[in-house]
């Protein structure tokens, strides 16, 4: 598990806390998405389909930073959209390392070197760029249905780290991968840019995404997970994830969705039920935890749930599942 251990020292003191108290229910990274507009249209985003009043649409810097407050996860990925294109991002960012939140700036790259010098971002162990990488140049490119966005996006990273900023990678698998061209793109994140950190996750299917034929099932992506992972690669790879999420890739072990676990805050309020689906929105961090009917959701409950394998779900499933178990812990730490 490749996270900086004064950020997993913090991640699992707040888990502590949290069960100290009493609550069944707590977050373990917030999901914030302050802009809705982006400027690819990926065939697989189900993000983007909004009318255009809300796509123009900016969250205030206040709104953002008070939903962060009072959701209290000691994490928050910054999300869209793109949200390079919102015009007081680093602002946001900014008030946010200020109150000692760990910071990950999703984005597709596009603008990051065009908006670098104009953006007051200085390297912090609180931030990160986290810029999503679907495959290798060909690949990417047909991802994002845009050329050369792959060229541009490694050398938006280079810049980033060349100035000192830490870097992480999003990368999403479709059923158009095959267990080499993922482990081809693992291994230039890992060796030849030499990523911070790796994330991985399978797409999630979204309803209203253009295309809907690349989509992987649960035994497609625990299939396609065994043989990337083969031959030691696991251990290689600087992925931020817990043993026991890849284990669950790999279909060693089934967890159910730990849908509360990653609250998402847009325009609209606090989505329920997860950063995936949206059954409406609550007002406020309380009224979702405790008004949402998250028995109604998870595999063999919702549909929509089917072929879900995706990290804001199970994720902070496996890391309860961790710190349970003095040996997984170990394993983690290992």
């Amino acid at each position: 598990m490749n996270m900086p251990m004064h950020q997993a020292v913090r991640v699992a003191r707040h888990v502590v806390t949290q069960k100290l108290r009493g609550r069944k229910k707590f977050p373990f990274i917030m999901e914030l998405e302050p802009i809705l507009a982006c400027n690819l249209k990926c065939g697989g985003c189900g993000k983007i389909q909004h009318p255009a009043h809300i796509l123009k649409q900016r969250m205030p810097v206040e709104q953002a930073v008070a939903a962060v407050e009072e959701c209290g996860a000691p994490m928050v990925s910054i999300a869209g959209g793109e949200p390079l294109m919102h015009p007081e991002i680093d602002r946001m960012v900014n008030e946010l390392v200020k109150r000692k939140k760990y910071v990950f700036l999703c984005t597709n790259a596009v603008l990051l070197r065009k908006k670098l010098d104009k953006l007051d971002l200085k390297p912090s162990k609180y931030f990160a760029f986290t810029v999503h990488i679907d495959g290798l140049r060909e690949r990417h490119d047909a991802a994002v249905a845009k050329d050369g966005v792959f060229d541009e996006a490694v050398a938006a990273i280079r810049e980033v780290k060349r100035r000192g900023f830490r870097v992480t990678t999003n990368t999403t698998v479709f059923n158009t991968d095959t267990p080499q061209s993922v482990i081809d793109v693992l291994d230039y994140l890992n060796d030849d840019l030499e990523i911070d950190s790796l994330m991985l996750s399978p797409a999630y299917a979204y309803e209203k995404a253009p295309d809907q034929q690349h989509f992987l099932g649960v035994q497609e992506t625990r299939e396609l997970f065994r043989k990337t992972f083969a031959g030691g690669n696991r251990k290689r790879w600087r992925l931020v994830h817990s043993p026991l999420f890849l284990d669950f890739l790999e279909g060693k072990v089934d967890f159910e969705c730990t849908a509360w676990g990653v609250p998402l805050y847009t325009l609209f309020g606090w989505q329920k039920p997860c950063y995936l689906m949206s059954d409406g929105h609550a007002k406020t961090y309380q009224e979702l935890i405790e008004e949402t009917e998250w028995t109604k959701y998870g595999r063999g409950r919702d549909p929509r749930c089917a072929n879900c394998m995706a990290h804001c779900g199970y994720e902070p499933t496996s890391v309860l599942a961790t710190m349970s178990s003095l040996k997984e812990s170990i394993r983690a730490v290992r």
